[in-house]
Protein backbone atom coordinates (compact mmCIF):
# COMPACT_ATOMS: atom_id res chain seq x y z
CA UNK A 1 0.00 0.00 0.00
CA UNK A 2 1.27 3.37 -0.77
CA UNK A 3 1.42 6.05 2.05
CA UNK A 4 0.05 9.00 0.71
CA UNK A 5 1.40 11.29 4.01
CA UNK A 6 2.39 11.31 7.21
CA UNK A 7 3.75 13.37 9.72
CA UNK A 8 3.43 13.32 13.68
CA UNK A 9 -0.54 14.00 13.91
CA UNK A 10 -1.94 12.23 10.47
CA UNK A 11 -1.30 8.98 8.61
CA UNK A 12 -3.43 9.15 5.00
CA UNK A 13 -3.05 5.76 2.98
CA UNK A 14 -3.84 4.95 -0.27
CA UNK A 15 -5.84 1.58 0.51
CA UNK A 16 -5.11 -1.24 -2.30
CA UNK A 17 -8.78 -2.82 -2.60
CA UNK A 18 -9.76 -6.16 -0.97
CA UNK A 19 -8.22 -5.63 2.72
CA UNK A 20 -10.62 -4.68 5.38
CA UNK A 21 -10.35 -1.57 7.45
CA UNK A 22 -10.92 -3.51 10.94
CA UNK A 23 -11.32 -7.35 11.76
CA UNK A 24 -14.12 -9.39 10.14
CA UNK A 25 -16.13 -10.72 12.31
CA UNK A 26 -16.81 -14.50 10.43
CA UNK A 27 -12.92 -14.48 9.66
CA UNK A 28 -10.41 -13.81 13.04
CA UNK A 29 -7.29 -14.81 11.32
CA UNK A 30 -7.90 -12.50 7.85
CA UNK A 31 -5.23 -9.72 7.68
CA UNK A 32 -6.79 -6.17 8.38
CA UNK A 33 -5.72 -2.56 7.11
CA UNK A 34 -5.02 -1.67 11.11
CA UNK A 35 -2.99 -4.52 12.16
CA UNK A 36 0.03 -4.30 9.27
CA UNK A 37 0.47 -0.09 10.31
CA UNK A 38 0.40 -0.93 13.76
CA UNK A 39 2.86 -3.49 13.45
CA UNK A 40 4.89 -0.13 11.43
CA UNK A 41 3.53 2.64 13.18
CA UNK A 42 2.75 1.22 16.85
CA UNK A 43 -0.28 2.77 17.75
CA UNK A 44 -2.85 4.75 15.06
CA UNK A 45 -6.85 6.14 15.95
CA UNK A 46 -9.22 5.05 13.25
CA UNK A 47 -11.03 8.11 12.03
CA UNK A 48 -13.37 7.16 8.95
CA UNK A 49 -13.50 3.72 7.03
CA UNK A 50 -13.95 2.57 3.31
CA UNK A 51 -15.18 -0.67 2.39
CA UNK A 52 -13.10 -3.42 1.91
CA UNK A 53 -13.80 -3.53 -1.95
CA UNK A 54 -13.32 -0.22 -2.32
CA UNK A 55 -9.47 1.42 -3.08
CA UNK A 56 -8.43 4.64 -2.19
CA UNK A 57 -7.58 7.49 0.54
CA UNK A 58 -8.32 7.06 4.44
CA UNK A 59 -6.72 8.83 7.12
CA UNK A 60 -5.93 8.01 10.27
CA UNK A 61 -4.75 9.84 13.73
CA UNK A 62 -1.37 9.03 15.21
CA UNK A 63 -2.28 10.54 18.37
CA UNK A 64 -5.63 10.79 20.64
CA UNK A 65 -5.93 15.06 20.06
CA UNK A 66 -5.76 14.84 16.69
CA UNK A 67 -8.18 11.66 17.08
CA UNK A 68 -10.62 14.15 18.32
CA UNK A 69 -10.15 16.86 16.69
CA UNK A 70 -10.83 15.01 13.40
CA UNK A 71 -13.54 12.73 15.01
CA UNK A 72 -15.64 16.07 15.50
CA UNK A 73 -15.15 17.09 11.96
CA UNK A 74 -16.27 13.92 10.15
CA UNK A 75 -19.15 14.18 12.77
CA UNK A 76 -20.48 18.13 11.73
CA UNK A 77 -19.87 16.79 7.50
CA UNK A 78 -16.71 19.54 7.59
CA UNK A 79 -14.58 17.04 5.83
CA UNK A 80 -15.12 16.90 2.22
CA UNK A 81 -14.73 13.50 0.41
CA UNK A 82 -14.68 12.67 -3.24
CA UNK A 83 -15.06 8.87 -4.83
CA UNK A 84 -14.71 8.46 -8.71
CA UNK A 85 -17.17 5.58 -9.92
CA UNK A 86 -17.53 3.92 -13.31
CA UNK A 87 -21.31 3.17 -14.09
CA UNK A 88 -23.28 1.42 -16.29
CA UNK A 89 -25.11 3.33 -18.39
CA UNK A 90 -24.35 7.03 -19.49
CA UNK A 91 -26.12 9.10 -17.37
CA UNK A 92 -28.51 11.76 -18.94
CA UNK A 93 -27.24 14.46 -16.30
CA UNK A 94 -24.26 16.37 -15.90
CA UNK A 95 -25.07 16.57 -12.08
CA UNK A 96 -27.62 14.88 -9.60
CA UNK A 97 -28.15 14.91 -5.71
CA UNK A 98 -29.66 12.08 -4.43
CA UNK A 99 -31.47 11.91 -1.11
CA UNK A 100 -32.79 8.57 -0.66
CA UNK A 101 -33.23 7.24 2.70
CA UNK A 102 -31.24 3.92 3.71
CA UNK A 103 -31.76 1.16 5.43
CA UNK A 104 -28.87 -1.18 6.10
CA UNK A 105 -27.52 -4.44 6.68
CA UNK A 106 -30.60 -5.98 5.26
CA UNK A 107 -31.31 -9.80 4.33
CA UNK A 108 -28.55 -12.57 4.59
CA UNK A 109 -26.26 -10.51 2.33
CA UNK A 110 -26.52 -7.66 4.24
CA UNK A 111 -27.34 -5.07 1.43
CA UNK A 112 -28.18 -1.83 2.16
CA UNK A 113 -31.76 -0.46 0.68
CA UNK A 114 -33.66 2.48 -0.11
CA UNK A 115 -36.42 2.75 2.42
CA UNK A 116 -38.65 5.52 1.92
CA UNK A 117 -40.87 4.47 5.55
CA UNK A 118 -37.60 2.52 7.96
CA UNK A 119 -34.46 4.06 6.19
CA UNK A 120 -32.82 7.08 7.53
CA UNK A 121 -31.61 9.89 5.75
CA UNK A 122 -28.66 9.54 3.09
CA UNK A 123 -27.37 12.51 0.55
CA UNK A 124 -24.73 11.83 -2.50
CA UNK A 125 -23.96 14.51 -5.07
CA UNK A 126 -23.12 12.74 -8.24
CA UNK A 127 -21.33 14.67 -10.60
CA UNK A 128 -20.29 13.24 -14.60
CA UNK A 129 -17.15 13.44 -15.14
CA UNK A 130 -16.43 11.55 -18.57
CA UNK A 131 -18.96 9.40 -20.42
CA UNK A 132 -18.13 6.29 -23.02
CA UNK A 133 -20.08 3.83 -25.03
CA UNK A 134 -22.33 2.29 -22.41
CA UNK A 135 -20.46 3.34 -19.39
CA UNK A 136 -19.45 6.51 -17.85
CA UNK A 137 -17.03 7.79 -15.12
CA UNK A 138 -18.62 10.39 -12.29
CA UNK A 139 -17.73 11.77 -9.13
CA UNK A 140 -19.80 11.38 -5.64
CA UNK A 141 -19.43 13.32 -3.02
CA UNK A 142 -21.43 11.31 -0.27
CA UNK A 143 -22.41 14.37 2.31
CA UNK A 144 -23.73 11.36 5.14
CA UNK A 145 -21.86 7.92 5.85
CA UNK A 146 -24.19 5.15 5.43
CA UNK A 147 -23.00 1.88 4.96
CA UNK A 148 -22.75 0.82 0.95
CA UNK A 149 -24.52 4.77 0.19
CA UNK A 150 -22.77 5.68 -3.14
CA UNK A 151 -23.33 2.27 -4.22
CA UNK A 152 -27.08 2.04 -3.54
CA UNK A 153 -27.76 5.73 -4.84
CA UNK A 154 -26.20 4.99 -8.18
CA UNK A 155 -28.40 1.58 -8.16
CA UNK A 156 -31.28 3.64 -7.13
CA UNK A 157 -30.59 6.21 -10.28
CA UNK A 158 -30.50 3.17 -12.29
CA UNK A 159 -26.15 3.48 -12.48
CA UNK A 160 -25.04 0.27 -10.83
CA UNK A 161 -21.34 0.37 -10.55
CA UNK A 162 -19.59 -1.16 -12.92
CA UNK A 163 -18.94 -5.14 -11.07
CA UNK A 164 -21.61 -4.21 -8.34
CA UNK A 165 -23.27 -7.58 -8.84
CA UNK A 166 -24.39 -7.11 -4.77
CA UNK A 167 -26.45 -4.11 -6.65
CA UNK A 168 -27.59 -5.70 -9.87
CA UNK A 169 -24.84 -5.20 -12.37
CA UNK A 170 -23.51 -7.60 -14.85
CA UNK A 171 -20.76 -9.24 -14.27
CA UNK A 172 -18.02 -7.07 -16.15
CA UNK A 173 -14.95 -8.29 -17.78
CA UNK A 174 -13.55 -4.59 -17.50
CA UNK A 175 -13.23 -4.88 -13.74
CA UNK A 176 -13.92 -7.83 -11.13
CA UNK A 177 -15.13 -5.49 -8.54
CA UNK A 178 -17.15 -2.52 -7.90
CA UNK A 179 -15.62 0.18 -9.52
CA UNK A 180 -15.24 2.75 -6.70
CA UNK A 181 -12.28 4.35 -5.72
CA UNK A 182 -11.59 6.98 -2.54
CA UNK A 183 -10.16 10.15 -4.78
CA UNK A 184 -9.30 12.53 -2.43
CA UNK A 185 -10.30 14.37 1.31
CA UNK A 186 -9.93 17.75 2.18
CA UNK A 187 -9.82 18.55 5.95
CA UNK A 188 -8.48 20.71 9.07
CA UNK A 189 -5.19 19.27 9.78
CA UNK A 190 -5.53 19.36 13.63
CA UNK A 191 -2.42 20.63 14.50
CA UNK A 192 -2.01 23.70 11.76
CA UNK A 193 -5.47 24.78 11.77
CA UNK A 194 -4.57 24.83 7.67
CA UNK A 195 -7.17 23.64 5.27
CA UNK A 196 -5.25 20.69 3.30
CA UNK A 197 -6.60 18.50 0.64
CA UNK A 198 -4.62 14.91 -0.60
CA UNK A 199 -5.47 12.75 -3.71
CA UNK A 200 -5.20 9.22 -4.14
CA UNK A 201 -4.40 7.90 -7.47
CA UNK A 202 -6.21 5.06 -8.87
CA UNK A 203 -4.95 1.27 -8.54
CA UNK A 204 -4.00 -0.43 -11.40
CA UNK A 205 -7.11 -2.37 -11.84
CA UNK A 206 -9.08 0.60 -11.83
CA UNK A 207 -6.63 2.52 -14.46
CA UNK A 208 -6.77 -0.34 -16.93
CA UNK A 209 -10.65 0.09 -16.73
CA UNK A 210 -10.46 3.66 -17.95
CA UNK A 211 -7.99 2.30 -20.82
CA UNK A 212 -10.29 -0.51 -21.62
CA UNK A 213 -13.26 2.22 -21.85
CA UNK A 214 -11.15 4.42 -23.87
CA UNK A 215 -10.44 2.31 -26.44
Amino acid sequence: METIFIDDHILIINKPAGISVLPEGWDKDATYLVKELEEQYEKIWVVHRIDKITSGIILFALNAEAHRSLNIQFEKHQVEKKYHALVNGVPKWNEKITKFPLRVNVGHKHRTMVDDRNGVKAETRFRLLKQYQSSALVEAMPMTGRTHQIRVHAYALGHPLLGDILYSAPESKIIHRPALHARSLMFTHPATGNKVSFEADYPDDFQDALNKLST
